[in-house]
């Protein structure tokens, strides 16, 4: 059964069920094409960035792969993305970074426990598999809450905010200047339909 079916008897779950139990309707709308031009595979940008973080490459390599599970097939995600757009930006607040490195270190502990390996050497469905078996697509986001919800808070949470706040995440929803990413001196040369002033 491919990823776009609605689901699989072995209980992994499609790409789409997956992203709409994380609540993200206009987020599994944009990776299915609904409102947007076919258009192939869309690689995520990169950006240069710098900043002193916890996280390993092992830490690094385990993100990238719970990102594909969690993005739209449409995004082609690599490690250079991760590093440079999650931990390359500012600290949102004293010690996000540390617990979102926590967050990947017990979903990893998860897959090696329930599914017998490292996120990084299972496949897509079964990493949304893990996360499902955890809870987070069940859980409310919260900071200081349980496994689940720090989980969905600063794993699941950065990775939407970084993917949506990149110009080629904007574009799978038909937004030219996403939040966070304005866009440049050339956004405002731009009249309302796009043209000149």
């Amino acid at each position: 059964m491919t990823e776009n079916q609605p689901g699989s008897d072995d209980g992994v779950p499609s790409r789409r069920q997956f992203l709409t139990a994380l609540g993200g309707t206009a987020f599994a709308a944009a990776g299915y094409g609904y409102g947007t031009e076919p258009s192939g595979s869309v690689a995520v940008d990169s950006v240069t960035g710098s900043s002193a973080h916890p996280a390993s490459g092992e830490h690094i390599e385990a993100l990238t792969a719970i990102a594909t599970a969690v993005y739209p097939s449409a995004v082609s995600i690599t490690p250079s993305f991760i590093e440079s757009r999650v931990f390359g930006r500012v600290e949102p607040e004293p010690g996000h970074f540390d617990k979102l490195v926590t967050a990947i270190e017990a979903v990893d502990d998860h897959a090696k426990a329930r599914f017998g390996g490292r996120i990084t050497d299972i496949s897509a469905g079964r990493r949304r598999q893990v996360l499902q078996s955890m809870g987070v697509t069940t859980v409310h986001p919260t900071a200081d809450g349980t496994t689940a919800e720090q989980v969905r808070f600063y794993l699941v949470g950065d990775l939407l905010y970084v993917l949506f706040t990149s110009p080629m995440g904007g574009k799978l929803l038909g937004v030219d200047n996403p939040p966070g990413h304005p866009g440049g001196r050339e956004a405002y040369k731009q009249g309302p339909e796009g043209g000149e002033p």
